[in-house]
């Protein structure tokens, strides 16, 4: 058995695990709420691990798609949507076009490489964690919290308001065009790199 098949065995126990604590604790919600954290860290580990682009890219819309199921069960419905047509409809895909116009190195990603990165943003994270619990005074129950309300509509009908937000909405959405256009400009590759190099009178190349 190689890394692969030991590291996507030791994920898919990982989520049983997750799912299966959710739905012990918190029924249908923490069943909901365990498949989208599973969604998200698996995504993200995938992405770090896999060596395939396309593979990756996947994986991290796997991730993107896991932080808006996360925003539905708080009841921030813009905001799962928000995340669903930027991030996956936008930045996903100008980061496809970015990086599979780029000519792979396949010595980028070694696994001591991605291990030294995972656990220096592991550590951030914790680091930033165990600073936000500390100055935390104290913890608020779920039924002490209010109803959700949604703001969507109220949301959207100001994006589209001349008065208000729609100059912004169009230069954000004017950005990431003129961003994605310029990403395959600069990564399009010339007839000149396709040309074998011409060969000096000493032979070497």
């Amino acid at each position: 058995m190689n890394s692969n098949h030991l590291f996507y065995a030791a994920l898919g126990l990982a989520g049983a695990c997750a799912m299966g604590a959710g739905m012990v604790t918190a029924g249908g919600p923490g069943l909901a709420f365990g498949f989208c954290a599973y969604l998200t860290l698996g995504g993200a580990a995938i992405c770090i691990w896999e060596r395939s682009i396309v593979r990756s890219a996947f994986s991290l819309m796997g991730t993107f798609v896991g932080v808006a199921g996360l925003f539905v069960l708080l009841g921030s419905d813009f905001l799962a949507m928000a995340q669903i047509l930027i991030y996956v409809g936008g930045i996903l895909a100008l980061l496809l076009f970015g990086v599979m116009l780029t000519p792979p190195d396949n010595n980028e990603r070694s696994l001591a490489r991605v291990g030294a990165t995972t656990v220096m943003i592991g550590a951030g994270v914790a680091f930033v964690v165990a600073q936000i619990s500390g100055g935390v005074a104290g913890w608020v129950m779920a039924d002490q919290l209010p109803e959700p309300n949604s703001q969507a509509r109220a949301i959207g009908l100001a994006f589209l308001d001349p008065k208000q937000y729609v100059v912004a909405f169009e230069l954000a959405a004017y950005l990431l065009t003129v961003a994605l256009v310029a990403a395959v400009y600069i990564a399009r590759r010339r007839r000149a790199d396709f040309e074998p190099e011409p060969e000096t009178p000493g032979g070497q190349s």
